[in-house]
């Protein structure tokens, strides 16, 4: 072969990608190492160990019970990693196992050891407790759990009960005479699953497992009958709602039904105590219907979710990181009339280093204005007391035009959107609950106001949910703009959400599932094009998922070309970089920290006319294809150079990023020679010096904002 021919690279070949389901659990296994980094605050790394078990339970609701189903129908066909669905849950239960195993012992061997030594103690045996201590669960287990608990019995006039979904129970085996039979205790969910009991010692924190008190006094609930073996076990089951949108005459009326058919969904995975008596295991197998490779044997508590509730204990409130209060945008620093800055200029916010106040006073302030005539919001998932949704409720009262799309379909949020929903309406909002078939994702709101010169919008645009609260720990970013074409294409993305308008032709905005795809292939098949004809290209694309095929192939083409492509994923990635010839100009890159990253910016070299653009979207099939999704350009050069220099910082990270390797493993990176730089605490630290800076020369006529060496430089 001469210099000049080239191989032939089959791009359709599975060898080029890393399965999606295999790519999220190395995602999740990158969290387990959170846990484990000794860097780390102690209280944080528990965390870190619930969210683990919180991740797994998702997967298991959703992604396995998808898989199963395919299994069930006769699915054959092979994804684009050269899996079928039976070869994936092999590979998962594999997998799992083994992640599960390392979760467990290091909360014994890692955890615990070290809780101890800052004398908090969980206490697994019972037996070496103190009298008082002894005293005191007997009374607890009297006064709080006896009450509380129902065992439900099984034999010929009693079938085996409905276990619900993720709660944790106690398998029995009673002897009635002469003959075993089964029964089950659900520990109560709505107890604390740690106890905290009497300190043995002055200055200690001292708790106890509730199941073990449920255990240690059980034979108070077989009065009678004596307990020959007990346990704990718990199930997950499928939980994917499935609804026929296009028959439901009510669609939140189909979503109630089936969010209580959640509770209920086949059983998908079995978790047990470790040495479980075989008599409770063989029964629970037989009932629930499960396989014996979607059983976990578990050496330590079930459901490590609890320690989230545990994290927040005000006995580890100084092994925590330290705290961060959000700072006001600097370019509203001193600022009172947010819609006279928005028309001076667009403004960017940098969440949660910067507070996302001001997104909820852009909202209070719309329905408090009595110039503003309208108010059209998108809420995909919203905080239990959301300031937003008051907003809302109180400009349609003062008799607002107020259109809200509530989406129903965010999964595992239907129930919290089906109530705001419903208080909305009661407050005079149009309220809309998506479209068929689609789910709106998009993160837009619309203020119409008038003003001397006329009818004035302004807009809001965000990669992240109108969540007050999850913007405290989500990074994420969002533009307040009153460009007139913004504001046009505004109105018609509401026009075709609220009516039956066609996909609108947009100026600046584009639209899934109608035109991003393209887009995205135009933006990418660009940069191509000019590597090819030898000029300088790059591409840095930030997102939370990239397993989407054809953008997959797109993304290796360019790569192929010569053009720079740098990847920041936080979770799965079906890109292998370093593939000889193929992605050897990738890299792909993971941060995983204090805070979830959660922004998704696109960014193209565009042969020097650089572009960048913020998205609610990722690189998956249902952001382009089955969601609304917006992306939108930010053509404010101060904005867009600050952007260029938020990318840089994060790809130069070297405390919290993981690189992907050939192999498809994430590798610390080495920081001989390099700069010791955490991007999440930089942020912190930027954020802060404007603060600083703007109080040291309040109100000053000449202020410019102190935003680091760096970002000057950018």
């Amino acid at each position: 072969m001469t210099k000049k021919e080239k191989k032939y690279i089959d791009l359709l070949s599975p060898e080029y990608y890393e399965n999606r389901e295999l790519s999220w659990l190395e995602f999740n296994q990158r969290v387990l190492e959170e846990a484990e980094n000794p860097e780390n605050p102690l209280f944080e790394r528990l965390k870190f160990l619930s969210i683990v078990s919180s991740n797994l339970d998702e997967f298991f609701m959703v992604r396995v019970a998808s898989l199963k189903e395919q299994v069930n129908a006769g699915y054959l066909k092979e994804d684009f990693a050269g899996f079928t669905p039976k070869g994936q849950l092999k590979a998962i239960s594999l997998r799992t196992h083994v992640m599960v195993e390392e979760q467990v012992q290091h909360f014994k061997r890692g955890i615990l050891p070290q809780l101890r030594k800052k004398k908090i103690f969980l206490h697994s045996k019972l037996d070496k407790l103190t009298d008082t201590q002894k005293r005191f669960l007997e009374q607890y287990f009297a006064d709080v759990l006896y009450p509380t608990l129902t065992p439900m019995g099984v034999d010929s006039s009693r079938p085996f009960p409905l276990i619900m979904n993720k709660t944790l129970n106690i398998g029995v085996i009673v002897e009635n005479k002469g003959k075993e039979e089964f029964a089950t205790i659900q520990v109560p969910a709505i107890v604390d699953r740690l106890v905290k009991i009497p300190a043995a010692k002055e200055g200690n924190h001292e708790f106890v497992y509730l199941e073990d008190i449920i255990i240690e006094y059980i034979e108070q609930l077989f009065v009678g009958r004596p307990v020959l073996a007990c346990g704990e076990y718990r199930i997950t089951r499928n939980s994917d709602l499935s609804i026929d949108e296009e028959e439901a005459e009510d669609l939140l009326l189909e979503i109630e039904k089936s969010i209580q058919k959640r509770k209920w969904g086949q059983a998908i995975r079995l978790e047990l105590k470790k040495g479980l008596d075989e008599r409770i295991v063989n029964h629970l197998q037989k009932s629930l219907e499960v396989h014996t490779k979607d059983v976990y044997e578990i050496d330590g508590p079930l459901d490590f979710t609890f320690l989230m509730k545990f994290y927040g204990d005000e006995c580890g409130d100084a092994m925590k990181f330290p705290a961060f209060t959000p700072c006001q945008p600097w370019n509203l620093l001193g600022k009172e009339d947010l819609f006279t800055e928005i028309r001076e200029r667009d403004i960017f916010l940098h969440h949660p280093f910067e507070s996302f106040q001001p997104v909820v006073d852009f909202v209070k302030a719309a329905a408090e204005d009595p110039n503003v005539l309208a108010i059209k919001q998108t809420l995909y998932r919203v905080s239990g007391r959301s300031p937003i949704i008051q907003a809302l409720a109180k400009a349609a009262q003062a008799g607002k035009q107020v259109t809200v799309l509530v989406e129903l379909k965010a999964r595992f949020d239907e129930e919290n959107n089906i109530q705001w929903a419903r208080s909305l309406e009661r407050a005079g909002c149009h309220v809309i609950y998506g479209l068929v078939g689609l789910k709106t994702h998009s993160k837009i709101t619309l203020v119409v106001r008038k003003e001397e010169d006329g009818i004035r919008r302004y807009v809001h645009l965000g990669t992240g949910n109108y969540n007050d609260v999850t913007a405290r720990f989500y990074t994420d970013m969002g533009l307040l703009t009153c460009n007139e074409l913004i504001g046009a294409d505004a109105s018609a993305v509401f026009n075709t959400l609220s009516g039956y308008s066609e996909p609108p032709r947009l100026h600046k905005l584009t639209m899934a599932p109608t035109g991003l795809r393209d887009k995205f292939y135009s933006l990418i098949r660009r940069e191509a094009e000019h590597a090819a004809q030898g000029r300088p290209a790059k591409m840095i694309c930030k997102m939370n998922s990239l397993c989407d095929f054809g953008i997959m192939k797109e993304i290796y083409k360019a790569a192929m070309a010569g053009v720079k492509i740098e990847l920041i994923v936080r979770g799965i990635c079906g890109v292998i970089p370093g593939i000889p010839e193929v992605s050897e100009n990738i890299t792909v890159r993971s941060i995983v920290g204090k805070y979830l990253e959660h922004s998704r910016v696109y960014y193209f070299y565009n042969d020097g006319r650089e572009e960048v653009y913020l998205s609610s979207a990722d690189f998956m099939p249902r952001n382009l294809d089955r969601r609304v999704e917006l992306l939108f350009p930010i053509e404010d050069e101060k904005i867009k150079q600050r952007l260029i220099f938020i990318l840089g910082l994060v790809l130069r990270d070297t405390v919290k990023a993981k690189i992907k390797n050939t192999d498809k493993q994430y590798q610390v990176i080495d920081r001989r020679g390099k700069e010791v730089l955490n991007s999440q605490s930089r942020f912190e630290e930027l954020a802060m010096e404007r603060a600083d800076h703007f109080e040291k020369h309040n109100h000053s006529d000449i202020f410019i904002p102190v935003i680091g060496q760096e970002e000057e430089q950018s």
